[in-house]
């Protein structure tokens, strides 16, 4: 992939003055343009380069996703299927940019790791900050893996911040008690 001549092509989109037209991680490549021949251009120079070393592209694993309407592409006389979403790094990624479904699947995820928490955060022999440090490391992880790549609303966000703080205080009200002299008062 690095000699496929993606860096120095013109087509792909534009991210804070840089031109990224490619993600690529382990053995999967995501190509990015902002038109359809631009798209095109990519995907026949990956196909070429990776002919040069003995690879062939599997067009069966091969899709485009775009943000309007697009025609049917065939490579090799196979049809390369068109997709309204695609999984990147184990994060669904839908063409209309909408996360609200992927952030509302990981916080079902968190529940779930909280209420398999549920008997340890609520012991007594287990001190606060070791219950803290429980739900920092056990929690958090699962509801914001592959966030960087969310779009987020402000309904959504306030959304996730009030269903995390109503579970927090559900299972372990001591994290969120106000009154035990752990939170700062009012200023």
């Amino acid at each position: 992939m690095r000699n496929a001549g993606l860096e120095e092509a013109q087509a792909g989109i534009k991210i804070a003055g840089r031109n990224i037209n490619n993600l690529r991680y382990a053995d999967d490549t995501t190509l990015m343009a902002e038109s359809e021949e631009e798209l095109k251009s990519l995907l026949m120079k990956v196909k070429e380069e990776s002919e040069k070393v003995g690879l062939k592209l599997n067009i069966q694993k091969t899709k485009i996703m775009a943000s309007g309407p697009i025609t049917s592409w065939e490579i090799d006389g196979e049809t390369v299927k068109t997709v309204s979403d695609f999984i990147l790094l184990g994060s669904k990624i839908p063409a209309d940019s909408d996360c609200s479904h992927e952030i509302k699947r990981h916080l079902l995820l968190g529940r779930k790791v909280m209420t398999n928490l549920d008997s340890v955060l609520k012991s007594r022999d287990i001190t606060l900050p070791t219950k803290v440090h429980l739900v920092k490391t056990m929690v958090f992880p699962v509801v914001m893996y592959g966030c960087e790549s969310w779009t987020v609303k402000k309904a959504a966000a306030a959304a996730a911040a009030a269903a995390a703080a109503a579970k927090s205080f559900q299972s372990c009200p001591t994290l969120c008690d106000p009154t035990d002299g752990l939170l700062p008062g009012p200023a």
